[in-house]
């Protein structure tokens, strides 16, 4: 496998991810109670600038624009599960800058790595090769565009909803039985379709990359000193860092609904595509560079109209979870 030279941008993601990780083993102040942050943006950098180095395409590189969607997104995506938390009652905050000046920022720029967190390192396992000849020939029987999915779906999300205690767990999974076979009956990409196609490289990709992510998340979380902790019902006393061990496999699952969601939205024309892997691989050279990427033009005015929905959906979930889910603040 040819590989590119690591871009600059790469290079001071990797040196910053090591300097804070040396402070915070330190016991810097600062750098433990804002490490999820100082952590996760350099991953980010890092890992696109990897993409790049195996496959000579990097999201940011050459797409920057579907980049910057992927972040209002990422904030507006992860505070849908907040608010199926006030029910829930799953994880809470504590030691939170007390401060909401701050406090406010801070979720929205922590929120804002969750979508590029787990999309880079999917791009990261397709770039090198993973999975990339597997072909399973078992779910030959799947309808993409099934209603039933769509169904049990909508089931997954009201039965905990309705009765957390006992359900809480199919929260991580009713958006994408939902919104995969929409896609694939708008004609767009789906992996359900994949499976069905015998190539479950991008699912078991998607799955990857959310194992990866959440062990990150509770790794660089149990080291902060703002942080969340779980108050899970049944499967809450063995424990790796902060997250139950059987938590963990809640990660792989909603990889795939992000990716679902996301997938929706550009469908939809909302947002910019990103994943040059959403389509086959090309016939001669046998790789997928983004080449084929269409990306809408979007107007100044359509942009602002965006960012004016979101910021108010994101005030009222701040001010929720301030209420019903932050137990402490610092």
């Amino acid at each position: 496998m040819k590989k590119n030279p690591f871009p600059r941008h790469s290079l001071l993601g990797g040196l910053a991810l090591g300097a804070f990780e040396i402070l915070l083993f330190l016991k810097v102040p600062i750098v433990r109670e804002f490490f999820y942050l100082l952590a996760w943006w350099p991953y980010i950098i890092l890992v696109d600038g990897m993409v790049y180095r195996y496959s000579g395409w990097s999201l940011i590189k050459e797409r920057p624009s579907a980049f910057f969607w992927l972040l209002p997104w990422s904030v507006s995506f992860w505070l849908v599960f907040e608010l199926m938390n006030l029910r829930l009652g799953n994880w809470h905050y504590i030691g939170l800058p007390a401060n909401p000046w701050i406090r406010w920022p801070g979720y929205a720029l922590a929120f804002a790595t969750v979508l590029p967190g787990i999309f880079e390192t999917y791009l990261l396992l397709n770039a090198m090769g993973a999975f990339r000849r597997l072909r399973i020939r078992w779910f030959h029987h799947i309808e993409p565009r099934s209603g039933v999915s769509m169904a049990i779906g909508l089931l997954f999300l009201i039965l905990p909803l309705a009765w957390p205690r006992y359900f809480f767990p199919l929260v991580w999974g009713g958006l994408f039985l939902i919104l995969d076979p929409l896609n694939c009956r708008l004609g767009g990409s789906s992996l359900l379709r994949d499976l069905k196609s015998a190539i479950p490289g991008r699912i078991l990709n998607l799955l990857l990359a959310g194992l990866i992510c959440g062990f990150l998340w509770e790794f660089w979380n149990y080291w902060a000193t703002s942080k969340w902790i779980y108050t899970v019902p049944w499967v809450g006393n063995i424990k790796l860092f902060e997250m139950p061990v059987l938590g963990f496999l809640g990660f792989p699952p909603f990889a795939m609904e992000c990716y679902a969601m996301y997938q929706f939205l550009v469908i939809s024309n909302v947002v910019p595509a990103w994943d040059p892997y959403s389509e086959p691989e090309d016939a001669q050279t046998g790789r997928r560079r983004g080449d084929h990427l269409k990306f809408p033009g979007f107007s100044k005015r359509y942009k602002v109209l965006q960012m004016a929905c979101h910021i108010p959906f994101w005030l009222i979930c701040f001010h929720l979870m301030d209420h019903h889910t932050v137990l402490s603040f610092r």
